[in-house]
């Protein structure tokens, strides 16, 4: 699986939205609701989100999620 802006994955109770995606950083935002779409946001290394995703599951693309505006 390619890691792409805009996934969201679904790791326990909480949801991880990439927000941005560079070579080596990821910064994602951590959801616990997605109806209100609040969230804390993180930087963290590619290798340290992957260890994150680590059983999580994509969610489809289609799903709704809240943009923010």
């Amino acid at each position: 699986m390619k890691l792409q802006q805009g996934q969201v994955w679904k790791a326990g109770e909480h949801y991880l939205r990439i927000v941005r995606l560079d070579r080596l950083t990821v910064d994602y935002k951590r959801i616990k609701d997605m109806e209100s779409g609040e969230g804390t946001h993180i930087a963290a290394t590619k290798k340290e989100f992957c260890r994150l995703l680590k059983g999580a599951s994509l969610l489809e693309s289609s799903a709704p999620f809240p943009t923010g505006r």
